[in-house]
């Protein structure tokens, strides 16, 4: 797997590539190669609509079969396996990361691409900086009708990545001398011209093109973390889960401008909560590692470490297989679909139509104020364990207008930004609180465990007391926080 950084320029048939002799210690080359590619999609492209490509190439020094997924503009995750010897079937464990975009749909060869490259290297002495490909390309579309492009076109891409100053300079060199920049995200794309996901129109500057806007880039970052969460990639679950709680909230924050949400709000819970137990248990358990650590050996007592470390990572393990289940059923691809269709065709409230910024910001004045009479009822609330539910609204409610602020940042500029920052504030200090005290069921289950296992306890009483201080102080902590967010918010709103 690798990252892969490149510019693609659109060239006449004549076009005479630049001396970058200038630009690197060596420049190696031209070396020539035939390259053939097969690229497999559904029979409708669902995944050149999202950018998507999969493709079987022989020839060349990278032979195999290549799935490149976008992570931003020019810039995509490349993930290869060796050939195989058939063609009429993609490698499972590549089908595997593109079922969020086929939906159960089946994979077919769609086009045929015939380039004859020319490869000229950049480098620093033994170091590949970049490599430029020379591209003499004859396109075959593989579905009914069999049309055929023909053109030449160069691809300037970085073998080292802190190299994007000279992938610039290249750039540079490359138009001066008649090079344009690439219409298309890809040959593919060039060949097949797919159709963008569609997404309803409104008004220019109206509430709605700005919340259908963002409800869009919230669906591209859920689908975009779905193949790495299937790769068990760090911090993958909990983008995933991010895009989620971002997707749901803003259908509740906007409800008077999109309206009818709430089965795909209720479905979106639920896989946030599918992700949400992995990453718990994944933070918990770097968190007891640390606290480990960080007492001196004498105090750790017993097989602690095994239990705070080996058992929560099976329960992880158990929690990261019940996801691989969510993903590749029914339900989820339902869900998928259905926010598809509420993109292209929503249902719109009276707010849609009005123009972004005077509507918005009464939303996200309105969002700020669900915290105040969250924290309101909550001051009122003296039994110990329902106030801290109280409490824990008020951290929801905190992070919803954190996240409206943030969706609205674009269009109201910089109150936005130090809005988010100020429920932050908020979210993030009574999620200390929060955590310290779920950390401390966990250690009092664990060690219920180890003491029917006949197991010394010492240390768990130890690592509760750490999380019972470290709570506590976050809750001591609350009230100046909480009056220094409010004076702050008054300005703003």
């Amino acid at each position: 797997m690798g990252i892969e950084i490149e510019d693609k320029f659109d060239v006449p048939r004549d076009y005479a590539l630049p001396d970058l002799n200038d630009l690197a210690t060596d420049v190696i080359g031209p070396k020539s190669y035939q390259l053939v590619a097969l690229y497999y999609d559904t029979p409708d492209l669902r995944l050149a609509a999202r950018g998507v490509t999969l493709r079987r190439r022989r020839g060349g020094d990278d032979a195999g079969w290549h799935l490149k997924l976008p992570k931003a503009k020019g810039v995509r995750q490349e993930i290869a396996v060796p050939l195989t010897r058939t063609t009429r079937a993609v490698p499972p464990e590549l089908a595997e990361l593109v079922r969020a975009y086929t939906r159960g749909a089946e994979l077919e060869v769609v086009a045929e691409l015939d380039t004859r490259r020319s490869v000229t290297v950049l480098r620093d002495g033994e170091t590949r900086l970049l490599e430029l490909a020379d591209d003499n390309v004859k396109a075959i579309d593989r579905r009914e009708g069999g049309r055929v492009l023909r053109w030449r076109e160069v691809e300037a891409e970085l073998i080292d990545e802190n190299q994007r100053t000279l992938l610039a300079k290249v750039g540079k060199r490359l138009r001066k001398s008649g090079a344009e920049p690439s219409g298309a995200a890809s040959k593919l794309a060039k060949l097949l011209r797919p159709a963008p996901p569609p997404l309803a129109r409104c008004e220019p500057d109206s509430a709605g093109e700005v919340v259908l806007a963002y409800l869009a880039s919230q669906v591209d970052a859920l689908l975009s973390q779905d193949p790495r969460v299937r790769r068990a990639e760090d911090d993958a679950v909990h983008q995933m889960r991010v895009a989620c709680r971002r997707l749901r909230s803003a259908l509740k924050a906007f409800k008077t401008v999109v309206t009818g949400t709430e089965q795909v709000q209720d479905e979106l819970r639920r896989l946030g909560d599918v992700l949400g137990e992995a990453r718990d248990l994944e933070v918990i358990r770097a968190r007891f590692g640390e606290r480990l650590a960080g007492l001196p050996p004498g105090l750790v007592v017993g097989p602690v470490q095994e239990r705070l470390g080996a058992d929560l990572l099976a329960r992880e393990r158990d929690a990261y297989e019940r996801i691989k289940d969510t993903l590749s059923g029914e339900r989820y691809y339902t869900l998928l679909n259905d926010l598809d269709a509420l993109l292209a065709g929503p249902s719109l409230g009276k707010a849609a139509p009005k123009p972004a910024k005077e509507r918005l910001a009464a939303i996200a004045a309105d969002n700020w104020s669900r915290v105040t009479k969250a924290y309101d009822r909550a001051r009122t609330v003296e039994d110990p364990e329902r106030r801290e539910t109280a409490m824990h609204d008020v951290r929801k409610a905190a992070k919803r207008a954190r996240y409206t602020a943030e969706a609205l940042r674009p269009t109201l500029g910089k109150d936005m930004v130090k809005l988010a920052g100020r429920a932050e504030d908020i979210q993030e200090v009574l999620g200390a609180h929060q955590d310290g005290v779920v950390a401390q069921e966990t250690l009092i289950e664990e060690a219920e465990r180890a003491r029917r296992a006949g197991e010394d306890t010492f240390t768990y009483g130890l690592l509760v007391g750490i999380e019972r201080d470290l709570a506590a102080r976050a809750h001591d902590d609350f009230p100046e926080v909480w009056a220094e967010t409010v004076k702050a918010v008054e300005k703003l709103l």
